[in-house]
């Protein structure tokens, strides 16, 4: 195994320089890499780079630096909106749940709340262990569980909701009586089984965000189930399969349409507009749609934002 020693500022910069890359100013590039990290910094060079590994000619550390900045942007822009989404989406399962099962505790995790498919028997069990877990944990650590806990005894669900990572209140979803996931789906006027596939690729992406991976190109192992979007966006097939929206980053988008607020998706849209003009002006080496392209963005990507539900759901009826 080869191993990997420390290399300086400066040694980082020759290792650019080896391949390619134009350094116009040391210091600024020396600023960059200490703040920055060589290592985060060079997984955004593909989009730059010959098949012979060496950065295009011309390439430019300043546009290295502005697909890694654009990707900060992208990445902040999704996970402020994924945490709105999963705020709503444990208010509405608590609520749902509690106004059922109540709202103590040993009356809402009761393994008899949940689905009794015989395979998912054990996963109820773990999940029901996993949420008491956070209530022993939590109880005298957060300030609103503590508050219940000293003064009435027990925890809400609405308040442990809280303190449950977005995985968690995911998993519940997927072992809640059918009755149960459809009252919380058709809020969002989703079926079930699409609400079940959206679940746990947001919250992949909500945990992506927040460790600061790559986004912009990311594919997650699920895709996504056509629908009226792909349709109306007349994206391309290929092998009967359309080729952008389906476990990329539009695809992310797509499932944001439907769970988001109009007003805040089309604040979205447009600050992700913003986000690449920016970097558009700062690539010179590449195309910004090399970018779209890794990204699953067709084209005509902000014309998703003028697609109403409405019509959605009037074609269905």
């Amino acid at each position: 195994m080869i191993e990997k020693k420390f290399k300086t500022l400066d040694e980082q910069i020759e290792i650019f320089r080896s391949k390619n890359m134009t350094i116009n100013n040391e210091t600024y590039a020396k600023k960059v890499l200490l703040r920055e990290n060589y290592f985060f910094l060079s997984g955004y060079r593909h989009p730059f780079l010959n098949n012979n590994k060496t950065y295009k000619d011309g390439t430019t550390l300043e546009e290295l630096y502005s697909l890694f900045l654009f990707d900060r942007t992208f990445r902040n822009i999704c996970f402020k909106n994924l945490l709105i989404i999963e705020n709503n989406f444990k208010s509405i399962t608590s609520y749902q749940l509690s106004k059922k099962y109540g709202y103590r505790e040993s009356d809402y995790l009761k393994a008899k709340n949940f689905t009794n498919q015989p395979g998912k028997q054990r996963q109820i069990n773990d999940l029901l262990k996993k949420m008491k877990r956070q209530i022993r944990l939590n109880s005298h650590q957060h300030t609103a569980t503590q508050h219940y806990a000293d003064n009435y005894g027990y925890i809400p669900l609405w308040i442990l909701v809280k303190v449950l990572s977005f995985g968690i209140v995911s998993e519940m979803y997927s072992i809640l009586k059918e009755n149960d996931q459809k009252e919380i789906s058709s809020v969002y006027e989703i079926d079930c089984e699409t609400f079940s596939t959206y679940l746990p690729i947001l919250a992949n992406y909500r945990n992506l965000c927040a460790h600061e991976d790559i986004l912009y190109e990311n594919r997650t192992q699920k895709l996504i189930d056509d629908t009226i979007y792909h349709q109306l966006l007349n994206i391309p097939k290929q092998d009967g399969e359309y080729i952008y929206g389906k476990n990329d980053s539009f695809a992310l988008l797509i499932i944001m349409k439907q769970l988001l607020d109009k007003d805040k998706f089309d604040s979205l849209v447009i600050e992700v507009e913003n986000a690449i003009q920016t970097l558009a002006y700062n690539l010179k080496t590449i195309d910004v749609k090399d970018i779209l392209k890794r990204m699953g963005f067709p084209t005509n990507w902000k014309e998703l934002k003028n697609i109403e539900r409405s019509r959605f759901n009037n074609e269905e009826e």
